[in-house]
């Protein structure tokens, strides 16, 4: 697998990220690990997950994948912070905050609370004492004292931008974290912070991670661009629009058991409409005649657009990421990716998860 420059960061990673979404839910650790061990048997090294996914046992999961197989050196280590841990106002359960106090970046706006966003508490968001329970709650979990890249899940609507990057910052200089990196923004919100680290000299996000594929180039509108200008890597998850791309869900047909888009309600309200669904009859008779599966053509057709740095490729068996990273032996030129059905740039079917969000 090809070795990329993580953006305009010294960081060196692999072209394909694993995802963790699945581990410790769709696939048990058996699943799991097999699922590891395929990705990093053909040259992947780069991985990414989340606190909240599985309330933890995702992260808990890869921390013992790494240390059953001795390589946390050899691997790029990824997770997010923001979604609720636990319940109750202070939860407990995410260990000491154990930060230095940082120097204020300025006097913060007045900004307006979303009717939609979690309501007040201590055990989400992006607040100071938040993400310092939560940082420790990660490393314990993965078993390592360092997280290479750690990312905002999303926007903070109740959280000054300025508490949030000195936060992140102070993690850096305490050596818990190296990089850091952001999920889920809009081009203004991604511009803030931007703007915020750059005024205080603190450190700034190396990444991007966003939704992005053949039914939903939301991020062409703006992000990529934005992205781009700033030298940031963009890592697009979702290449295969939860499964849609793959031919598992037709018009007229019952919706399979057990699938992301049927047990998922947000992720069937993202990706399945009318439009998409006639979209996907397109698609798959494309691929058919291009000589790919549909889940290898969707990764292709993300893999060729060349802002996009590091697709995000989750799997529930060894038999879905097999079969998706067989992208890699089939490169797609310019003229052939605009030959794919897809959506047309910054537009996307159905509820998209950063701009038709308030909360």
């Amino acid at each position: 697998m090809e070795q990329i420059r993580f953006g305009t960061s010294g960081l060196t990673v692999s072209k394909l990220c694993l995802g963790t979404m699945t581990f410790a839910r769709e696939a048990d650790e058996r699943a799991s690990f097999a699922i590891a061990d395929y990705y990093a048997d053909h040259g992947g090294f780069f991985l990414d997950t989340a606190n909240i996914y599985g309330d933890g046992a995702a992260e808990a999961t890869v921390g013992r994948w790494m240390h059953a197989r001795g390589n946390r050196d050899s691997v790029v280590l990824a997770t997010k912070v923001y979604g609720r841990m636990g319940e109750g106002p202070v939860d407990g359960s995410g260990g000491p905050a154990g930060n230095a106090a940082g120097t204020p970046l300025g006097k913060a706006a007045d900004r307006p609370v979303s009717a939609t966003a979690y309501p007040p508490g201590n055990n989400h968001g992006l607040s100071r004492l938040h993400i310092m329970r939560e940082v420790e709650a990660s490393l314990r979990r993965l078993k390592t004292d360092v997280i290479d890249l750690y990312q905002i899940h999303r926007w903070d609507f109740a959280t000054p931008p300025e508490e949030t990057i000195r936060a992140l910052d102070d993690l850096i200089r305490q050596g818990k974290v190296r990089y850091i990196g952001a999920s889920n923004l809009k081009g203004w919100m991604l511009s803030e912070f931007l703007h915020l680290a750059d005024s205080a000299m603190a450190s700034r996000f190396i990444s991007l991670q966003q939704a992005y594929n053949a039914v939903n180039r939301s991020s062409d509108a703006e992000v990529l661009e934005l992205c781009a200008h700033h030298g940031l890597a963009f890592m697009a998850y979702n290449p295969l629009a939860a499964g849609l791309l793959t031919g598992k869900y037709r018009r007229g047909q019952q919706m399979p058991a057990e699938a992301r888009l049927t047990d998922l309600d947000y992720y069937n309200q993202r990706y399945v409409s009318p439009e998409s669904l006639d979209l996907v009859e397109a698609f798959l008779a494309h691929a058919a005649a291009s000589g790919m599966t549909p889940a290898q053509l969707a990764l292709a057709w993300v893999l060729a657009e060349p802002r996009v740095h590091t697709p995000i490729l989750g799997a529930r068996n060894l038999e879905q990421i097999t079969d998706t990273m067989g992208a890699l032996e089939h490169p797609l030129s310019p003229e052939e990716r605009a030959a794919v059905p897809a959506v047309q740039p910054g537009r996307w079917f159905g509820k998209d998860p950063v701009y038709d969000r308030t909360g």
